[in-house]
């Protein structure tokens, strides 16, 4: 580990006049050994924080952890951490903030599976709400409470745009996400005037080790394909303006908005003709 930085804030100021701060302070990042969590990593790094990397792959974080290092000079924690394990978020959070302050949570890891809904490992579903719903939600209580407490810290909460409608063939998932954006909009509504930010970013289509898992393809083509590094960018940007809610990509914008206000019957049919189709 390198030594510590300057305490001088590298600071971004909004409308409102208060201040986000980057510099010098802790970011505790899940499922950041691929994809949207390392491009976190690697962000808000460059912006100066140091980070606590949480994920199963130890071998990964480590790499990232020393080319994090080497390349802007911050402290590291590598955390290998099994979300979907019952208890895991509450050692994990226990390990990030021991002789941590963590100013910045961002809750990343998750993963979908696709396929019917009967027919998909039932133990691998209930793992999914326990990666996806149950440990963000504990990791955000744990955060809350301690920012509260001292009127400043943030929390990004990594959803999707799945998260607007019910989809037939990822039905767990998108209902996953579906709590994880109600969540996080009602808690950043509880939090605004105690100086906590909490903001869900709603990505589209990535390019991402996600789609492998979960079954699904993702192409350059894809309608609302965003880069993992797009993503990130928006989710900072909001963070920086005091934004609730973030979704990246005008496409993906028009398309979440048009799900909520057409007849719902029509938005699930329209979802499995889809899924089939892809199928």
């Amino acid at each position: 580990m390198t030594e510590r930085l300057e305490a001088r804030p590298d600071a971004t100021r909004v409308a409102s006049g208060e201040r986000w701060s980057y510099r010098g302070r802790w970011a505790l990042v899940t499922g950041a050994s691929a994809g949207i969590g390392a491009v976190f990593a690697r962000e808000l790094a460059a912006r100066g924080m140091h980070m606590a990397l949480a994920a199963r792959r130890e071998d990964r974080l480590r790499e990232l952890a020393a080319e994090l290092e080497a390349a802007h000079g911050v402290l590291t924690a590598v955390l290998p951490a099994d979300l979907g394990k019952p208890g895991a978020a509450g050692v994990l959070w226990q390990e990030a903030s021991d002789g941590r302050t963590i100013h910045l949570l961002v809750n990343n890891a998750g993963f979908g599976l696709k396929g019917h809904f009967d027919e998909l490992p039932l133990d691998r579903q209930a793992e999914m709400v326990r990666v996806n719903c149950v440990a963000p939600l504990e990791l955000a209580h744990l955060a809350v409470r301690e920012m509260r407490a001292r009127r400043g810290g943030g929390i990004v909460n990594v959803a999707s745009v799945a998260g607007y409608q019910p989809i037939p063939m990822l039905a767990t998932y998108a209902a996953t996400k579906a709590f994880l954006i109600t969540l996080s909009e009602a808690v950043a509504e509880e939090v605004r005037e105690d100086g906590v930010r909490v903001v869900v970013v709603n990505p589209g289509p990535v390019i991402t080790e996600f789609q492998s898992v979960a079954g699904t393809q993702v192409t350059a083509k894809t309608p609302g394909v965003k880069t993992s590094e797009e993503v990130v960018a928006a989710a900072l940007r909001a963070l920086e303006a005091g934004k609730s809610t973030v979704t990246p990509g005008l496409f993906n914008r028009l398309s979440s908005y048009a799900v909520r206000v057409s007849p719902r019957g029509l938005v699930v049919k329209t979802a499995k003709q889809v899924m089939t189709k892809l199928r």
